[in-house]
C-alpha cells in the first residue's frame, strides 16, 4: 500500500488511521494470514489493507443483501476491546448481540435460549407492571435476582426471535465455540481476524487489527452501515414485473 493509494482511497486511508494494518509479531501469524500481509514493522506483522478493503467489502455486500431479504444479523465480540462497540453497533440497528462470555448453545440450544428470554421479559413485564407486589419482599427480592442474573447472560439476544441469518464476529479464534455452533446450523460467519487467525474458518474474512478499539469500531461502524442499507431496500417496494 503506498502513500497515493491511501490518498486516491479515503477508506484505506480510514483504515490506516484507526490503526487496522497493525497485526500481531510475526512468530504467532498463521500461514493463511501471510497472503493479507507484506511486510513486518518493528516485527509486527503490516496487513495489506488494499486486500483488508476488498474482503470488508465483499462481507458488506453479503450482510447487505441478507438484511435485504429480512435476515437478521447476530454481533459477537466477548474480548474487553470490543464489548462496548459490538453493544452500541448491534443497539443501533436493534439487532441481537453477544458481549461479553458466550453461552453454549446460544444457537444449537436455541429454543432453550428462547425460553429463559420469555421468562426474562415476563418478569420485567410483571415489575414494570407493579404486579409483583402480590409477593412476599423476600420472594420480590429472589425474583430481583433472577431478573438481574437473566439480563447478564440473555439481555443482548432479546431482539433474535429466530436463528440469525449471519454470525458477525470479532475475532474468530477467540469466538471458537460461536462460529463452530454457527457452521452447525449452516450459518455464514463473517469475521474481523487478525495474523495468528485462520483465515479459512469463515465464510467471509476480514483481515485487520482486532484487538485495538479504534480499528474494531471502525469495522463494526462499516457493518452497520451495510445494515442500514439492507433495512432501506428491504422497505423499498418492488416494481412490478410487466409480462410480454
Amino acid at each position: 500500500m503506498t502513500e497515493t493509494n491511501q490518498k486516491m482511497n479515503p477508506i484505506i486511508e480510514n483504515l490506516y488511521k484507526a490503526g487496522a494494518h497493525f497485526g500481531l509479531v510475526r512468530s504467532r501469524r498463521h500461514p493463511t494470514a501471510r497472503i493479507y500481509t507484506f511486510g513486518t514493522k518493528n516485527k509486527v506483522e503490516i496487513f495489506d489493507l488494499e486486500k483488508t478493503h476488498e474482503a470488508l467489502e465483499k462481507a458488506k455486500d453479503f450482510i447487505r443483501a441478507e438484511v435485504a431479504k429480512g435476515g437478521q444479523v447476530l454481533f459477537v465480540g466477548g474480548k474487553n476491546e470490543a464489548q462496548a462497540v459490538i453493544r452500541s453497533g448491534a443497539q443501533k440497528v436493534e439487532f441481537p448481540y453477544v458481549a461479553g462470555r458466550w453461552l453454549g448453545g446460544s444457537l444449537t440450544n436455541y429454543p432453550e435460549i428462547k425460553k429463559r428470554i420469555s421468562r426474562m421479559e415476563d418478569l420485567l413485564s410483571q415489575k414494570e407492571k407493579g404486579e409483583l407486589a402480590k409477593y412476599t419482599k423476600k420472594e420480590r427480592l429472589l425474583i430481583d435476582r433472577e431478573i438481574i442474573k437473566l439480563q447478564g447472560s440473555f439481555a443482548g439476544l432479546a431482539p433474535m426471535r429466530s436463528l440469525p441469518k449471519v454470525l458477525f464476529v470479532i475475532d474468530a479464534k477467540k469466538e471458537e465455540i460461536a462460529v463452530k455452533e454457527a457452521h452447525k446450523l449452516h450459518i455464514p460467519v463473517v469475521s474481523l481476524m487478525n495474523s495468528d487467525c485462520n483465515m479459512r474458518d469463515v465464510e467471509f474474512a476480514i483481515p485487520g487489527n482486532d484487538a485495538a478499539q479504534a480499528s474494531i469500531k471502525f469495522f463494526v461502524d462499516e457493518i452497520v452501515s451495510a445494515i442500514v442499507e439492507g433495512k432501506k431496500l428491504q422497505l423499498t417496494p418492488k416494481e412490478p414485473q410487466v409480462h410480454a
